[in-house]
């Protein structure tokens, strides 16, 4: 028969990534919980890396807003600057 692999919650994950932040160590929580360290480090990681994905995309954001208000002030100094030319004719 083969190997069947054992489940768990997202919240028991989110719990045993906290633990973890908060300065247990692997050993610790494999004593603990009974969960395999490499178990464990994938959670982490995977944890790590969706918090550096979005804080990424938070900073992308800002920079778009900032080009965006750069073009609209462009804009407006534009359409001023037309409203003079088209009165001078």
């Amino acid at each position: 028969m083969g190997k069947t692999s054992k489940r768990y919650t997202d919240g028991y994950k989110n719990t045993i990534v906290e633990l973890f932040n908060r300065g247990k160590t692997y050993s610790e929580l494999n004593s603990e919980y009974g969960i395999p360290k490499t178990t464990m480090r994938q959670w982490v990681l995977k944890d790590k890396n969706k918090k550096d994905g979005t804080e990424g995309k938070e900073e992308n954001i800002k920079e778009v807003l900032k080009k965006n208000a750069i073009l609209q002030e462009e804009n407006e100094i534009l359409k001023k600057a037309l409203s003079i030319f088209a009165r001078e004719k």
